[in-house]
């Protein structure tokens, strides 16, 4: 329990780990200036101290896996809330297209193709990669203990 620590073993912690800690002792979501005045009040840190780091506080807050910025503006710990995904919303058939409609009959798929030139620049590459291993000797491990 957050309360019942030491004021040196809650120093020892993140602000993040603290907030984290709250959040989960106390149930309940706030919004980043409440929730870092918590923090500093736990930490007993004056005004000064608070003002000249909540913007640190919240970019940790931000970056954090451990939370999640909700829509009303308070933070809370992402353990609370799961994900729902309506897979309506992300595939819609609607959306689908043939690949019949894509190619026209009277055309075939190579004609599609504006340049040629990247197949011709992928052949170069490899090409260029055979060259540079040209010079190499494949050595067994014997050979190498004998060298040694």
């Amino acid at each position: 329990m957050l309360s019942k620590m030491s004021k040196e073993n809650l120093e020892l912690l993140s602000y993040t780990k603290i907030a984290e800690m709250y959040l989960r002792e106390n149930k309940k979501r706030m919004n980043t200036a409440d929730l870092f005045r918590e923090v500093c009040n736990l930490l007993d840190l004056d005004e000064k101290e608070y003002q000249d780091k909540i913007a640190d506080f919240f970019e940790s807050l931000t970056t954090s896996k451990e939370f999640i910025l909700l829509n009303d503006g308070n933070w809370d710990l992402r353990e609370n809330h799961s994900v729902k995904i309506d897979m309506d919303d992300i595939y819609d058939d609607s959306d689908e297209v043939g690949i019949e409609e894509e190619i026209d009959d009277d055309e075939s798929e190579e004609d599609n193709y504006e340049d040629d030139s990247y197949e011709d620049d992928l052949s170069d590459d490899v090409d260029d990669l055979n060259d540079d291993y040209d010079d190499l000797t494949i050595v067994d491990e014997n050979e190498l203990d004998e060298e040694n």
